[in-house]
Formats: structure tokens, sequence, C-alpha cells
């Protein structure tokens, strides 16, 4: 005979209490951050949270619901921490610089430009002549050496 081990109230409590700071201090770090690897650490932060509150009370209820779909929360944060990161790396790669502000510039030119008015507008400067990466067209065979027929 198994032995299911009942949670009391207090330590559900304690449980939510570890989950909600955590959430707190991500949301806190999400809003007050300007670099991007801050803003992605924030907000894994706030999933985690939330997976030690579904969790705490997939055990004091008994059904492991909260448990499976924590699973598929680390799961989705995995992907979007992936994601994140890389798109950081290319706007790095683009900008050399993390600061949130520049996420405005890669907008459209016919696009209104949001300023805050506490935060000046950063200019960038951004050179014209610059060598991007070019893919070639798709469809065609790339051009080859024709080969000759050898005697054997």
């Amino acid at each position: 005979m198994t032995q299911v081990s009942e949670m009391t109230a207090t330590a559900l409590e304690s449980q939510l209490i570890v989950g909600a700071t955590l959430f707190v201090l991500g949301v806190i770090g999400f809003l007050t951050r300007r670099n991007l690897i801050l803003i992605m650490l924030s907000a894994e932060l706030m999933l985690h949270g939330v997976s030690i509150n579904l969790t705490a009370f997939s055990r004091y209820h008994g059904n492991p619901q909260g448990q499976v779909f924590t699973i598929f929360v680390l799961t989705i944060a995995a992907c979007e921490a992936g994601l994140g990161l890389s798109l950081i790396l290319s706007l790095y790669q683009r900008r050399k610089s993390l600061d949130v502000l520049l996420w405005g510039k890669l907008g459209e030119d016919d696009l209104p430009v949001f300023t805050s008015p506490s935060n000046p507008t950063v200019h960038v400067p951004v050179d014209p002549n610059a060598e991007y990466p070019h893919l070639s067209p798709s469809g065609r065979m790339p051009k080859t050496q024709p080969t000759t027929p050898t005697k054997t």
C-alpha cells in the first residue's frame, strides 16, 4: 500500500509565498531594467514563480495536473529563452548595444517612433555602406564547372 503524503496548509502557504516572491521580483526586474538579457532573465524568473505555485497547488489537492502543466510551462520557457537570446545576439551584432531603446530603431520608416519623456531618443549612427549577407535566389541551380568524361 502506497502512502500519499498530505501537504499541510502552512507548507502550501510557504510555497505560495516563495512563488509569489519570485514572480514579483521578476515583474520588478522586467519593468525597471533596460538591458535585454536582464529582461529575459526576469521573464524566466516569473515563469519559475508560476511553476512553483502550480506544483504547490497540485500537491495540496492531490492531483498531478499542476505538475504536468509545469512541465509544459518549463518547456515553453526553454524555447522562449533560446529564441529570445538568438534575437538579442542578432540585435547586438547590428547595434553593438543591448539597450531596449534600440529595438525601436528596427521598425519601418513610416511608423511613428515612441519616445519617453524621461528618456530621450538614442541616435545610433548607421553606416549606409555596410555590407550585409545576402541569400542566393531559390530555384536556380548553382554554376559549376563542366566535367569532362574520363576514358578508362
